[in-house]
């Protein structure tokens, strides 16, 4: 069912790409690589269960937490919209 200027399927469309999106960004996130044994923000030491439950781990838990909490600030707007879909 098509909703105001838009043509039919095209919230759908609109909602793949967005999901596409947060996908390949995860994928980009996820560390590759030898495990740090000290954190690369703070030097803190990385526990070698966290290392070895997260190959290629390159902050402790506290300095990926604030970065993660930095990052859902930025991902909160779906800056792929079209503008008709902006202006409903």
């Amino acid at each position: 069912m098509a909703v105001g200027w838009s043509r039919d399927g095209a919230v759908q469309e609109q909602i793949d790409a967005t999901v596409e999106s947060e996908i390949a960004s995860a994928r980009k996130r996820l560390p590759v690589g030898e495990s740090l044994t000290h954190c690369q923000e703070c030097d803190a030491s990385i526990p070698e269960a966290r290392r070895k439950a997260m190959p290629g781990v390159r902050y402790c838990v506290a300095c990926q937490s604030e970065l993660e909490k930095k990052q859902k600030a930025v991902a909160l707007y779906n800056r792929r919209g079209s503008k008709d879909s902006q202006l409903k």
